[in-house]
């Protein structure tokens, strides 16, 4: 019997470059800052903002389209004549757009009909094309669909998230924060505080934090309609709400594939009231904009803030930027959209403008 020898191998000059310029990128690219939120000295705690807003594409989600990128091509899904498709009507896709365009590779975002002309523009300004569909449900089966007719590569961002990132090292968002902190009083952070919108990052940093044998806790938090909190309660991967987020760039309908609530310590449920105020509050403080799902973290970040001031205890909280916030000028920023909505953030307010001058946490 003769043996069977399929071989595939071929030249890999593509990919060799492709892989290059993705590195090169990465070494055009300072870190992001670690900025200190301003407290009184006498709470004797301290408050971190990971500055995300920075990368080139003004978002955290900059982070993830780079290793989705790396860990499609070194899988040999994507190819010099890939058409990359994503689900994605937000940060993901324009950033997603930005490193096809790099390649030279055509790219399509499978958005909501319903998504704001703002944010399309974001995306094909990067050089990416908006396929829209009528229902934001739909959004995954239809980029699978024109992913098999085009034969192009679905990158699922809600799949790969969790693995694309080597949560080990290698200048993941996890490593960046602790090796900013080094030098600081309380360089292990009690807390750090991530809202989860794919789950990438909350499973990075958990996964980070456990490998390093840091005591540092994960708290995730989760705006209204998000179906991870209800997951992470019930154990449930299959958990769904079938409500969009009101709060971009995080919560979802359904438990996505990439959280990992086994590295979460703790989650709590923001209202998207609070988030709102919370971004307005904090946009105020530092003298510049910031999104609504920074205003999420920010709710939880002050809470266990409030609680260590409580206990009497010392030490320091990280939490992110995630994004600026020009992007949400109509919309959390615009008062009249804010009353259409139906929010309501008199409350929120009270209890944000309660802690800035006591300390003490009064939302329930």
């Amino acid at each position: 019997m003769t043996p069977t020898v399929v071989d595939r191998s071929g030249p890999r000059d593509w990919v060799d470059t492709a892989v290059r310029l993705i590195d090169a990128d990465t070494q055009r690219s300072a870190d992001t800052h670690l900025l200190r939120y301003p407290l009184p000295q006498d709470w004797n705690v301290a408050l971190y903002l990971k500055d995300e807003s920075t990368h080139i594409t003004g978002s955290l989600k900059h982070r993830l389209a780079r290793s989705l990128f790396l860990y499609s091509i070194c899988n040999g899904w994507i190819t010099e004549d890939t058409t990359v498709i994503e689900a994605s009507s937000g940060s993901t896709a324009v950033s997603e757009a930005y490193f096809a365009k790099l390649l030279g590779l055509d790219f399509v975002a499978v958005v909501p009909r319903k998504t704001s002309p703002a944010k399309l523009a974001l995306i094909e300004a990067q050089g990416g094309r908006c396929h829209l569909v009528d229902r934001p449900s739909e959004i995954y089966t239809e980029a699978q669909r024109l992913a098999d007719e085009v034969g192009g590569h679905y990158m699922d961002q809600f799949t790969h998230a969790e693995r694309a990132t080597d949560w080990r090292g290698n200048n993941n968002i996890a490593e960046s924060i602790f090796e900013q902190m080094r030098l600081e009083r309380h360089p292990v952070p009690d807390w750090v505080v991530v809202g989860a919108g794919t789950g990438g990052t909350s499973a990075t940093i958990g996964r980070y934090i456990r490998y390093r044998r840091h005591a540092t806790r994960l708290l995730v938090v989760d705006p209204e309609n998000s179906a991870f909190i209800g997951g992470y309660e019930t154990g449930s991967c299959d958990y769904q709400t079938g409500m969009p987020s009101r709060i971009e760039g995080i919560g979802r309908p359904r438990v996505e594939p990439s959280f990992v609530g086994q590295v979460v310590d703790r989650m709590c449920t923001v209202p998207d009231a609070a988030s709102i105020a919370a971004a307005r509050h904090a946009s105020t403080v530092l003298g510049r904009r910031v999104g609504g799902s920074t205003g999420t973290n920010l709710w939880g970040a002050f809470s266990v803030l409030a609680d260590m001031i409580a206990a009497g205890r010392t030490g320091s909280v990280v939490t992110l930027i995630c994004d600026g916030g020009e992007r949400y000028a109509d919309t959390y920023f615009d008062d009249g959209w804010v009353r259409e909505q139906g929010f309501d953030l008199t409350g929120p307010t009270a209890v944000l403008d309660t802690f800035a001058a006591t300390g003490r946490w009064t939302a329930s």
